[in-house]
């Protein structure tokens, strides 16, 4: 199967199983960072839209701990940057649908959370499509942990990838974290 059948088909399971009830607790979010022994309060999250597997709850305490939260904009020339917001700061909806931040103060994370439509055992990830994320990793001249978010019916045997496709450092789910 290629990306665009493997996503069509990820896509429709995912909107048929989507449940708020599934999440990622915090408390494990936050061990599992003290257990990578980063300390950086830096995060570039994302807002969930289309079924994602809803973070706000992890930023809600990633806020009340005092870490920088950024979200992606997209400018129009399909590149995307971060941007700081917190969780009372009003959002636009983008020509994608995709809630976006209103605010100009680009932001440089070091712990990047990134949703997933489908992901394998080998940290590879499938996305919407667009490479957004590829372009904005393969510019970051800097270490930046890249922490794919999903939910466990996602995972497929093996995703199809290209030398463009950059890997990711760990996938959490609401069922386990994946190395």
């Amino acid at each position: 199967m290629n990306k665009s059948s493997i996503r069509k088909k990820i896509l429709k399971l995912r909107k048929k199983k989507y449940s708020r009830n599934l999440s990622i607790n915090p408390k494990t979010f936050f061990k599992f960072l003290e257990r990578i022994k980063y300390k950086s309060k830096i995060i570039g999250a994302y807002y969930p839209f289309n079924y994602e597997l809803d973070i706000l709850n992890i930023l809600k305490n990633f806020e009340k701990k005092n870490f920088v939260i950024s979200l992606p904009k997209i400018a129009k020339n399909n590149k995307m940057d971060f941007y700081q917001w917190s969780l009372n700061d009003p959002l636009k909806i983008n020509q994608f649908g995709i809630p976006e931040t209103t605010s100009n103060k680009k932001i440089h994370p070091n712990i990047l959370l990134i949703p997933l439509v489908g992901f394998d055992y080998q940290l590879n990830r499938l996305g919407y499509g667009g490479g957004y994320y590829d372009r904005y990793l393969s510019k970051v001249k800097y270490k930046i942990i890249k922490i794919g978010i999903g939910f466990s019916f996602q995972k497929i045997n093996n995703i199809p990838t290209k030398s463009h496709d950059i890997k990711l450092d760990y996938i959490i789910t609401e069922r386990k974290i994946i190395k």
